[in-house]
Formats: C-alpha cells, structure tokens, sequence
C-alpha cells in the first residue's frame, strides 16, 4: 500500500490539470450556447444491494453512476427524473459527489477525511435530501471546497443523511461544516449530528457506528 502512494499522489496531480483544462473548456462551450455553468461538476451515483444477501461482489462494484451535470439546466433535467427517496427500496444509498471523486473511503480526495451524519424519520428525509442538494449544487455550504459528497442512505427504520469532508483533521472546517448544515436544512434542535473520520470507518468497517463528535 506505501509503495503505491507515490504514485496515486502523481496519478491524482496529473488528473486534477487535465481535469481543470477541461473544465475551461466545458465552461467556454456551455456560455456560449447561453447556459448557466455550476462551479462544480457533478455525479449522481446508486448503490443497491439485496437485503440478507452476501456476495463476493465489492461494494465498489455495486456503485453504479446514474448521470453527470455541469449546468443549471443539466441539474434540474436530471433531478426531474430521478426516483424520491420515498419510492426506494432498503437498503439503498443515493450519492451525489463531485466530479472525479468517487464515494468511497479510499478515494484519495476521502481519504483523509470524514462525514458529518444525520439520522433522519423517513417521512422527512425526502424534503432534507432535496434541500442538502440544492446548496451543494449551488455552493452554498461554508467551506465548500473542503466538501467532497453527499448521500442519503435508505434503511428500513430510518434514513441516514451524510455530507463528506476532504479534512477531518481541521476542526475549525468540520465544525463550520456543521453549522452550515444546520442552518441550510433548519435542523431542528432535537436532531443531533454525529462526525465519523474514514479512516474509523476503514478500521470497524462501518459506516454510522462508533462515531467519534457529536454537535
């Protein structure tokens, strides 16, 4: 694994330029035919898995992406036509992540980071989740470019809203974070948001247990 760092470091640089050269591009192309670029680009992706089923399958390879986005008007074609979370069997998980990092533990742009977590009854989480992917399309959430994702987990009693960090070791971020959240979905008091580092969930293989802060 050590060996491999180097390389995954360089590997990330040289598609980090690629990408932002693209992305000038994309940006170029998009105002001229008079659309409404976003800051970031972005992907919805879908996990599914057969409840009481175990497979040899990876989790990576039950991640399936279901659409990108660039602009305004991308985002509200896809939006229109994705299923609500209601309609969704458990246990599913719904990820909307920026560009180029995938939502896993291990990506590099998570690796050293972590998720802020919300448990949420399902007859809410429909609204929240809508709420939590306007501002992240709309870069609206306070240290923005230490955000990586979002998902909303579907489980049978209850629906598991997260936001991922790039940093879990810069409190003043992770907290700010929070705050921000609160304050765009308007938690109410009673609910209660727990933080959990990637690298404990790599350790415990688990995603919402043993969270580490509570706030």
């Amino acid at each position: 694994m050590e060996l491999g760092a180097g390389k995954n470091e360089n590997d990330a640089n040289n598609n980090t330029q690629t990408s932002s050269d693209e992305d000038r591009e994309r940006l170029v192309l998009d105002l001229k035919a008079g659309l409404h670029p976003l800051r970031n680009k972005f992907v919805f992706w879908y996990t599914r898995r057969t409840p009481g089923v175990r497979t040899q399958t990876s989790y990576e390879d039950n991640i399936k992406k279901i659409v990108d986005f660039s602009t305004v008007e991308a985002f509200w074609v896809c939006y229109c036509h994705l299923a609500r979370p209601s309609t969704l069997p458990s246990p599913t998980d719904l990820h909307l992540f920026k560009e180029g990092i995938r939502p896993l533990w291990e990506d590099f742009a998570n690796r050293n980071g972590g998720k802020w977590i919300i448990r949420l009854k399902k007859a809410v989480s429909g609204r929240f989740w809508e709420d939590l992917v306007l501002a992240l399309v709309g870069d609206q959430l306070d240290y923005g470019d230490n955000i990586c994702g979002a998902v909303l987990s579907i489980r049978f009693n209850e629906d598991i809203l997260s936001v991922w960090n790039r940093n879990a070791s810069d409190h003043q971020a992770v907290m700010a974070l929070r705050d921000s959240i609160k304050r765009h979905l308007k938690l109410p008091l009673s609910y209660v948001m727990e933080y959990k580092p990637h690298d404990a969930s790599l350790r415990d293989n688990s995603s919402y247990r043993n969270t580490w802060l509570r706030g």
